[in-house]
């Protein structure tokens, strides 16, 4: 019986019960919850992983730029290659992988 009073009495704290239901709010309730909090920190890290990728991208096309302004080897390159320009004396074979057509 005794044991029984001393758990309630723990229970039925005024200061364990106040923190208690703080906690819940916290945890649950509120608008920054911690369910909130994890789907952020996801989001976040998708972004940073974003921004990286994004970050190389533009050092390769300015590093690209670069070259194609400085290099007129470069320039032919790219014009052959993505346009399928030829010179005046020259004849252009494509050759495509099978299954691609």
């Amino acid at each position: 019986m005794r044991l029984l009073r001393n758990i309630s009495s723990i229970i039925l704290n005024k200061y364990l019960l106040t923190l208690t239901v703080f906690v819940a709010w916290l945890l649950f309730f509120d608008r920054n919850d911690l369910f909130t909090q994890l789907e952020w920190r996801k989001e976040l890290r998708e972004l940073q992983k974003s921004k990286a990728y994004l970050e190389h991208e533009i050092a390769e096309n300015r590093r690209f730029s670069n070259e194609l302004k400085n290099n007129p080897a470069a320039i032919e390159k790219l014009v052959r290659e993505k346009y399928l320009m030829k010179r005046d004396n020259e004849d252009l074979f494509l050759v495509l992988e099978a299954g691609k057509n």
